[in-house]
């Protein structure tokens, strides 16, 4: 009898423990931070950054206490021309004198499926309050034993906003980003 109460009351306890986040580690090679913006108001501009690196915390079971630290090196812009790539870093960007991105999450409100995740972004050596809209991709083991989790999510802001203030015509001012994260759990 002593022992089947001792195996209900672990049972229980075991099943009454709450989750703990899981903190994953940013997969570069998979994740993406992409934007468009309307160039001379005649059409899309494309591109990325192809440095992306960070790190988040996220719990199915209590996805609001999830939190990301994303960090992006301007310098690593990529709209698929080189002469224009300088003169976004050199002119637009000002890499030299601000070499590094930022994103820190500070509220996340929804689902463990889909929500707005709220924080900071310093671009230009300005930081501002942003939310994004974010949905859940998938998690699950990975082929190499590891396992991942993935987030889309999509933002619009006014790049003068952030001290880029150089004119590309009529609504050139907003720019539209899609981010796409990827993490391997530590």
């Amino acid at each position: 009898m002593k022992k089947r109460k001792l195996l209900l009351t672990l049972i229980v306890s075991l099943i009454a423990t709450p989750s703990f986040a899981a903190d994953y580690k940013i997969d570069p090679a998979h994740s993406f931070v992409t934007f468009r913006i309307l160039h001379l108001g005649v059409g899309w501009m494309y591109g990325q950054f192809n440095s992306v690196s960070g790190s988040f915390s996220y719990d199915s079971a209590n996805p609001e206490a999830s939190n990301v630290s994303v960090q992006i090196d301007p310098a690593s812009v990529d709209t698929n021309h080189e002469a224009r790539d300088k003169d976004v870093r050199e002119n637009f960007l000002h890499v030299s004198d601000f070499p590094e991105a930022s994103f820190q999450s500070t509220k996340y409100m929804g689902t463990d499926d889909e929500g707005v995740l709220e924080g900071t972004l310093t671009v230009h050596g300005v930081s501002k309050p942003i939310a994004i809209d974010i949905k859940k991709v998938g998690e699950g083991k990975d082929p190499w034993g590891n396992y991942r989790a993935g987030f889309s999510g999509m933002v619009s802001f006014t790049r003068s906003d952030w001290g880029v203030t150089n004119n590309l015509g009529p609504n050139a001012d907003t720019m539209k980003f899609e981010i796409t994260i990827e993490g391997i759990r530590q």
